[in-house]
């Protein structure tokens, strides 16, 4: 009885030391940054305008602007939790052929954009960019795109703007559900300091909702997206299932190519 008493002391100590440690350590947790020097030269074989910004709170943003004559819109382009916007050259490649502009952006700590992170500060970035497209296009040509992490961010930023469009690709339903199912032995609740309620935000969308998830997803499980799908009132939405799709490379399969000739054309 004595031994087992210790084993569980040792075990309930372990378990303390662990939890703090997943607070102390969170955001190392949910970001995974690839940066570059400041005097990287882009090259997206085509019209581009490299964009930076300074926030109030001294952050230094980073985006790309890639441009098109006639256009019909511009997307704005919210990518994962890891890599920058050099890697996304085949997304800039995709949004060009459907006869949009885009703008790519690189969060705070990735890329070339520097400063401290927060829920908050991230939003308030993303207004940002929004406000910058919104003084080349009217809102009804604004389309928002978010990827995996960047979906949480899209879809905040939607319920507080009036896109035409918002397309969701690898969705979660929130942060801390996320959380809560990678480290189902972690009080998630208390300890998230970066919660991204889609659940909620989605809510507030005005515009038409395009989805896109893997069936073998197993970075962000497929019954997220479909939670999170099911919370969108009305009926102005639309799910494409990739059934041998995971996390990524969606674009290879034929159902996402579908979907997106219906999103973009």
């Amino acid at each position: 009885m004595r031994r087992l008493k210790k084993w569980g002391l040792i075990l309930a100590v372990l378990y303390v030391l662990i939890t703090i440690l997943a607070y102390t350590y969170q955001e190392r947790l949910v970001f995974f940054p690839s940066t570059m020097p400041l005097n990287h030269t882009y090259d997206f074989c085509q019209d581009f305008e490299e964009l930076n910004f300074t926030t109030n709170d001294g952050a230094s943003l980073n985006a790309v602007h890639i441009k098109q004559d006639s256009a019909k819109g511009v997307i704005v382009y919210f990518h994962g939790n890891s890599g920058n916007i050099s890697h996304l050259i085949h997304v800039a490649n995709l949004f060009s052929t459907k006869g949009y502009e885009s703008i790519l952006v690189d969060y705070r700590t990735y890329g070339k954009s520097t400063g401290k992170l927060s829920e908050q500060a991230l939003y308030n970035d993303a207004q940002l960019f929004y406000n910058y497209a919104n003084k080349l296009y009217n809102e009804d040509k604004i389309l928002l795109y978010g990827r995996s992490f960047g979906t949480g961010i899209a879809t905040w930023l939607a319920s507080e703007n009036h896109p035409e469009k918002l397309i969701l690709e690898s969705p979660f339903y929130s942060a801390v559900a996320l959380g809560k199912h990678r480290f189902p032995f972690l009080p998630i609740d208390w300890l998230s300091n970066f919660r991204f309620p889609s659940n909620e935000y989605i809510k507030e969308v005005e515009c038409p909702i395009f989805i896109f998830h893997g069936k073998e997803d197993v970075v962000i499980p497929y019954e997220s997206a479909e939670k999170l799908y099911a919370a969108i009132p009305g009926n102005n939405k639309q799910f494409f299932t990739i059934k041998e799709g995971g996390h990524n490379y969606l674009q290879d399969f034929k159902v996402f190519k579908e979907g997106m000739s219906k999103a973009l054309d």
